[in-house]
């Protein structure tokens, strides 16, 4: 065994620092073979190892790279980039803002108030003065700062009533493009609302139906001499002089509703003195001890033209002051629960030849009232318990329209 050992060259020994590692695949071939392996054969649609000529076809010219090769005769290839295809439009961004200002006008309070808050843009837009010409909120609690807002965003039209109005924090001084108002019947505070009212110096339509007033708030009215139609039924808390100077101020009234209100016999003098002579329709009702003849006298002479007159709930008046609407081209006539004025007097009134309706509630029973449509064919009589002058809406519950005036914006999908 020694012997064999040392018959061992040095030379065949596996040193790395005498002889260098080499490679011969067809020697491994066998090899893997003897070992009972067999190699992988390659797949021809295999997507992962293309064949160059394949590469080459589907591979521009300008992108096409030279593939190294290894001495095994592999090569390794990326797989090509599908080139992104544009999909067809128009976007937002290139729109012009008439073009966006045309589709915000379709939108609903509730979308409009989203669409403000996409971009800088899109909020600048959605204040646009013509999205907001009339709003709609009947019946909304109305935080701080919201009705103050709304309104200097241009609301030409504004539809509040019984609603709950916070305080109105204006950011400005600037008047209001506000012209036509319906606040009856809210729970505000006359501060609040002389804050408002204040700011409006070209108001056409004002309905303040069954609010607590003030004189400095019938002076922030008096300064609307375009005034036409104004309802304050119900109302309470300002003079007889504040009374007084609106009256002489708004000298464009045509519709006033000043029924049921805290009057005094000073209150009903100063107004009969100082009705506008513009005057064509005049709601005077509720003033059961503090209306009398006289002051039906003085009123016709003040409004000549006066076709519309309700002054029902004056149980001082008598069929004496019949010769007075006579004076006028009166076509309805309110004078229910009059009680002084019988039945049989109100044929007179047949004889008025422009009256066409006529309320007489609570003077007539139903046997007199059936004599009475017989003697009176061409009136109608007691076709409505309520009166409609200076109102805002009327008619049916559902109608959203205030003085014939379609309000856009509305929180109730339903209402557009």
């Amino acid at each position: 065994m020694r012997k064999h050992l040392q018959e061992i060259p040095a030379s065949a020994m596996n040193t790395s620092n005498r002889s260098s590692w080499s490679w011969d695949a067809k020697k491994s071939s066998d090899l893997l073979y003897g070992m009972g392996v067999t190699p992988i054969e390659k797949d021809p649609q295999d997507t992962e190892n293309t064949p160059a000529d394949q590469i080459m076809q589907m591979t521009p010219p300008q992108k096409r790279q030279k593939h190294k090769e290894k001495d095994d005769g592999f090569f390794i290839a990326r797989r090509p980039r599908t080139p992104r295809v544009s999909q067809p439009g128009i976007s937002w961004d290139s729109l012009p803002d008439e073009l966006l200002l045309g589709i915000f006008s379709y939108l609903h309070l509730t979308d409009l108030l989203r669409v403000s808050r996409v971009c800088k843009r899109w909020n600048r837009l959605s204040c646009d003065e013509s999205l907001w010409h009339s709003v709609d909120l009947t019946g909304k609690h109305l935080t701080d700062g919201v009705i103050g807002k709304l309104l200097s965003l241009g609301v030409v039209a504004l539809r509040c009533p019984r609603s709950c109005i916070g305080e109105p924090v204006f950011k400005q001084v600037r008047p209001l493009r506000l012209q036509h108002a319906d606040l009856s019947n809210c729970t505000v505070s006359t501060e609040a609302l002389q804050s408002i009212i204040s700011r409006c110096h070209n108001l056409h339509n004002l309905s303040l139906e069954g609010l607590e007033l003030s004189d400095t708030l019938m002076c922030a009215i008096a300064q609307n001499s375009d005034l036409e139609r104004l309802n304050l039924g119900g109302c309470s808390g300002f003079s007889p002089e504040s009374l007084t100077q609106m009256l002489k101020s708004c000298t464009s009234l045509e519709e006033l509703n000043l029924s049921w209100c805290d009057f005094t016999v000073d209150h009903v003098k100063n107004a009969v003195e100082n009705f506008p002579k513009s005057l064509t329709q005049l709601n005077f009702s509720g003033y059961r001890q503090n209306l009398e003849i006289v002051d039906v006298e003085t009123l016709v002479q003040r409004c000549p033209d006066l076709k519309n007159l309700d002054l029902s709930d004056s149980v001082m008046l008598t069929s004496d002051c019949f010769p007075s609407f006579h004076q006028l081209r009166l076509q309805h006539l309110g004078l229910s629960r009059c009680y002084q004025i019988t039945p049989a007097t109100l044929l007179d009134l047949g004889k008025l030849p422009s009256l066409k309706t006529l309320s007489v509630f609570g003077i007539v029973t139903d046997n007199s009232l059936q004599v009475l449509k017989e003697s009176l064919q061409h009136l109608k009589i007691n076709g409505s318990f309520f009166s409609t002058i200076a109102r805002p809406t009327t008619g049916n519950k559902k109608n959203r329209d205030i003085w014939g005036i379609r309000c856009k914006l509305s929180l109730n999908h339903t209402d557009s």
